[in-house]
């Protein structure tokens, strides 16, 4: 195995342009160290103390290292060791933290955690792009970063399995932990195997893991010099009982207010029929939200005298549950410094075909598999999970009599464990961190407005211009939970490393359309501003068709 040595020499200026070195090196300095196959076999069995974890455990062990060979079927990493292993908890009774670190032959001193979604529960390998990364790119362990992620301390049978929030361990880790105990027992072992530490730490994440992505900055400041956060569940106590709140709408009153599938497409037929010129151009995306806002009345698909004569018309019930889910959920007191979780966009583009309003007026009995709880609705169902195994831990709670107030004590227990909406950003920011935080318009799992509140958070405690300098937020138009008309592919992790690295802070960047057989791009613009259509007729799927606009 070959180390480096840190010593100046301006020589190696080219060198540090490239790959961001944070000092010069002298006679011997290489830009990328070697991994030999004993440096692989040798972690296997490697037992790692629990003084080398920072946070509570007893210890980690690497249960198996193998090294994978560039040619090996089906891997697209180039040759690389794979090491599993787990972290012990302090309980014996709760369940272990399982991780996976990748290391490359030939390494760029660089490492990357990247985030899981919904409960985690499975097992985050690191062997794939990353984020909202481009497929046809290599991926950062083809690259040549140490990749790592892990099932954040429980496992699942599906996405939102909250069985694990009845074990306090365990939710501490899904909450907070996980990241940091996974990025002390990677920090060990990639020490032992290159004989020393990363130049540079990374995290990347989407949903659960853009959540994840917050928390290595904000709560672990020290250990990460950049973070990448895709529509982010942040705040999964506050988000999960707006959830329930969209629950309530639908399955008041016997379901009075429920709206099917069928009424789901005809609000936002009618939403994309007055909103989607307001950005110049009608290709399915509405850019324009704020113009969208002011466009859109849902009375006007009232029924006659509001009562339900089919799936052309809405009821005064529906009109009711729909202005409902399209308002502000305020539970009556602080959640993590907040007291308002933001109105979702259903009468701005949200479509709601994946995340739907259930399959019936009143929901069925709950269990533990995906098929069942999507029938009640994904929101109501996650909202439901938080509730019986997190917030009272009685899984015979009924949710829609759940009184949110009388479990007020609780429910800040618990924000303080899976929300950090109030955490502050000043040790991060200190230290040079940066963040590139993204949201879809037209996200029906986390409502967009949940990312705006959090970026205006950090514009209100550290004034716009010292916000710019650590912080970039873009959202995008025509993107959901990561699908929607416009399905957004862009290097977001690039522009985060040129930023860190190089001092090159990401202005306007470009996404591509990633939806079969699509062939446009489109400019990402600093929130507020968006993208407006100023080309030419038949250039509208052009991202230099389109300028950004914040009026």
């Amino acid at each position: 195995m070959k180390h480096t040595r840190w010593m100046c020499a301006i020589g190696l200026l080219a060198a540090w342009m490239i790959l961001g070195a944070s000092a010069c090196a002298g006679p011997g300095y290489k830009s990328v160290i070697e991994l030999q196959g004993s440096d692989c076999s040798n972690l296997q069995g490697l037992a790692i103390p629990a003084s080398a974890i920072g946070l509570p455990t007893s210890g980690a062990v690497v249960q198996s290292a193998l090294m994978v060979e560039e040619t090996a079927k089906g891997n697209i990493n180039g040759e690389f060791c794979k090491v599993i292993g787990i972290i012990k908890p302090v309980n014996p009774e709760s369940p272990n933290i399982e991780f996976e670190v990748n290391l490359p032959t030939v390494w760029n001193r660089r490492a990357l955690q990247m985030g899981g979604g919904g409960y985690d529960g499975s097992l985050v390998t690191g062997l794939t792009t990353e984020g909202l990364q481009p497929e046809n790119m290599p991926t950062p362990l083809k690259r040549g970063f140490v990749t790592l992620g892990s099932d954040s301390g429980h496992k699942s049978q599906w996405a939102f399995d909250g069985l694990f929030g009845l074990d306090d361990e365990a939710l501490l880790n899904y909450g907070k932990q996980s990241i940091k105990k996974v990025h002390d027992a990677a920090m060990h072992i990639i020490r032992k195997a290159y004989g020393r530490a990363p130049d540079r730490f990374y995290f990347t994440g989407v949903s659960q893991g853009g959540h994840e992505a917050l928390d290595a900055a904000a709560r672990y400041p020290e250990e990460y010099d950049g973070v990448v956060s895709h529509f982010p569940a942040y705040n999964i106590t506050m988000l999960h009982l707006g959830s329930l709140n969209v629950g309530r709408a639908m399955y008041a009153n016997g379901g009075a207010g429920w709206i099917k599938p069928a009424k789901t497409k005809l609000i936002t037929d009618a939403v994309y029929a007055a909103c989607d010129k307001l950005d110049g151009a009608q290709d399915g995306i509405i850019s324009n939200v704020e113009g969208c806002d002011m466009a859109f009345d849902v009375n006007s698909l009232r029924c006659p005298k509001g009562v339900d004569t089919g799936n052309t018309c809405l009821s005064d019930a529906q009109i009711t549950a729909a202005r409902k889910v399209a308002s502000d959920y305020k539970p009556g007191f602080m959640i993590a410094g907040a007291d308002t979780f933001p109105r979702w966009a259903l009468f701005e583009g949200s479509q709601f075909q994946v995340s739907t309003f259930g399959k019936a007026p009143k929901p069925t009995p709950s269990h533990q598999d995906e098929a069942s709880s999507l029938g009640n609705g994904l929101l109501f169902s996650v909202g439901e999970q938080t509730v019986k195994y997190i917030i009272t831990r009685n899984p015979n709670q009924d949710a829609l009599s759940f009184d949110e107030k009388q479990w007020k004590d609780r429910i800040t227990a618990v924000a303080s464990i899976m929300d950090v909406t109030n955490v502050r950003l000043e040790k991060f920011r200190a230290k040079g961190g940066k963040i590139i935080l993204t949201h879809g318009t037209i996200d029906d799992f986390i409502t967009p407005h949940n990312s705006v509140a959090y970026y205006e958070r950090q514009v209100r405690q550290f004034t716009q211009p010292v916000a710019d300098s650590f912080i970039r937020f873009y959202m995008i138009p025509g993107f959901g939970h990561g699908f929607g008309p416009f399905k957004a592919k862009f290097d977001s992790f690039q522009a985060l490393q040129d930023w860190v690295e190089r001092g090159k802070a990401p202005g306007q960047l470009i996404a591509a359309d990633a939806n079969p057989n699509a062939k446009r791009s489109r400019p990402l613009c600093p929130w507020p501003a968006w993208p407006k259509f100023t080309g030419a007729p038949g250039t509208e799927n052009s991202a230099a068709s389109y300028k950004c606009v914040a009026d």
